[in-house]
């Protein structure tokens, strides 16, 4: 008996050390992941450097044709696809550097850092909506805006901007809705609620008809339009807010204007 024992613990306890060896051999080639709380490491302590950053999904490649696909499908537009230059807008007028493109949260702005402070406040930041702005207005650029939610409370503003389109007072509508106020508006008291479309509308009333704006934002006029926009934004890869085409080249986030210039110059033959 004694014998028996005796053999059946040797393999037993050779077995057991081999396992315990694999074990760590898989441990420390990353095969078996082990929570750091559990080997008494934070993940605070480890270096920068050693820690995998997650690769950011790639930017599908966008023709000219699907450009001035969504160019024409879009509500608000001005121009048309024969332009040299056409420029797509994403955006959500709750998101915070949608409000930052758009140059007129001149506090947002310098809240962000001193990358996207206004140059009209000493900063180098060229906000990318007003020069673009001036293209479509001088005749030079055609432009489309896209609402995507990108932040989450945008409906209300989105709907102002498209209602005032129809009374040719879309910059106007657009600049009070990107303002610190409006801002504040909507993320903090309006909330895509339709039963505060009064509020929205007094807010709006120095550029545009009070009485119009309430009725339209009270309605579903422009529910299905909102849709169709994340329909469009979709087919375009954006999921996020701003997102900018330049013809086919794309401009994720609130880039400074300076950036584009190149390929606006490129594309106007300048």
């Amino acid at each position: 008996m004694d014998r028996l024992k005796s053999f059946l613990t040797t393999p037993v306890a050779v077995l057991i050390g081999c396992l315990v060896i694999s074990v760590a051999i898989l441990i420390s080639g990353g095969v078996i992941k082990v929570d750091s709380k559990t080997i008494g490491v934070k993940v605070a302590d480890v270096q920068p450097s050693a820690v995998p950053t997650q690769q950011a999904p790639q930017q599908p490649v966008i023709t000219l044709d699907q450009v001035k696909k969504a160019f024409s499908s879009s509500a608000i537009k001005f121009g048309d696809t024969n332009k040299k230059l056409i420029v797509l807008e994403i955006s959500d007028p709750s998101c915070p550097f949608c409000s930052i493109a758009s140059g007129q949260n001149s506090e947002l702005n310098k809240e962000a850092g001193s990358r996207f402070t206004l140059v009209a406040d000493g900063g180098t930041y060229l906000a990318p909506v007003p020069e673009i702005e001036k293209l479509v207005k001088n005749g030079t650029a055609s432009f489309a805006w896209i609402y995507t939610p990108g932040h989450g409370n945008g409906e209300m503003g989105t709907k102002a901007m498209y209602c005032a389109n129809e009374q040719g007072k879309f910059w106007e509508v657009h600049d009070l809705i990107m303002s610190a106020k409006g801002y504040d508006l909507m993320n903090n008291t309006v909330k895509n609620d339709k039963t505060k479309s009064g509020e929205m509308a007094d807010f709006l009333s120095s550029a545009a008809d009070p009485a119009f704006m309430k009725s339209c934002l009270g309605s579903d006029k422009y529910d299905n339009r909102l849709k169709e926009d994340v329909g469009v934004a979709q087919s375009l890869g954006v999921s996020a807010t701003p997102g900018f085409f330049l013809n086919d080249a794309p401009f994720a986030g609130a880039y400074d204007y300076k950036d584009m210039e190149i390929t606006v110059k490129t594309a106007l033959g300048i």
